[in-house]
């Protein structure tokens, strides 16, 4: 009767402990978007089990290696917040499988995902013919994200107007800055570097005021600065 009472306090100490550490750590555990968040929350399981139920490992040194684990995911959580190479690395970068409204077959054999595999999740989307994707890529979270050809996109409010070309073309976002820091891979002859001086100098801007420069799918610059500006920004979540 003692080891079941014993039981029965450690696991509702490992509980409360995991509450504590969930509301501390965040929604990106829960959400499992990439390699070491998963790998957190398998670990987060294993310790919660052992700790509750395995009354032959002490208590003590059980928190403290659980604690550890916590603070290492904290400490690398900072550095790859400042660091985009760390957190590309740490995180993991989406796969495209189909470029252009064609199959990557090279891509597809490098993460062994099958045709069979694209069919399902692209069903799982409503999407039955492939002739429909212009863009698929596989993100680390295993999910399909999709972009549809122009003609087989769903109709907004500019749409009603008939003069709009369902021919636009439609391509993949390019970033050209992040985190105040130009992505040189990204620039080519359509947008180069001096190009993008030329927005910015129209915008009365600098490179480093640029939180975040995205070419979008319809070829329109975003910009998105370190300082908004915001009053009284929402703080809702």
């Amino acid at each position: 009767m003692h080891v079941v009472f014993e039981a029965i306090i450690r696991t509702c100490i490992a509980y409360i402990v995991l509450l504590g550490v969930s509301l501390w750590v965040g929604k990106q555990v829960n959400s499992h978007t990439n390699y070491y968040n998963f790998a957190l929350s398998i670990t987060i399981g294993s310790f919660i089990a052992n700790m509750g139920f395995d009354t032959n490992l002490h208590f003590a040194p059980m928190i403290s290696s659980f604690l550890a684990l916590i603070l290492i995911y904290f400490f690398l959580s900072l550095i790859s917040a400042n660091s985009r190479p760390f957190r590309k690395w740490l995180s993991g970068q989406p796969t495209v499988i189909i470029d252009n409204g064609k199959i990557l077959d090279a891509n597809m054999k490098k993460i062994r995902y099958t045709l069979d595999d694209l069919n399902q999740q692209l069903r799982e989307q409503g999407i039955f013919d492939l002739f429909e994707v212009e863009y698929a890529l596989l993100e680390v979270s295993g999910k399909l994200s999709v972009l549809k050809k122009t003609q087989y996109q769903n109709v907004s409010k500019k749409d009603v107007n008939p003069a709009a070309n369902l021919n636009e073309n439609v391509m993949l976002p390019k970033e050209l800055i992040m985190d105040g820091k130009l992505i040189e891979k990204n620039f080519n002859h359509n947008f180069s570097k001096n190009w993008l001086d030329q927005e910015l100098k129209l915008r009365s801007l600098e490179i480093k005021a640029v939180q975040y420069a995205v070419i979008s799918s319809n070829g329109s610059l975003f910009i998105d600065l370190f300082d908004d500006h915001l009053k009284s920004p929402l703080d809702t979540e």
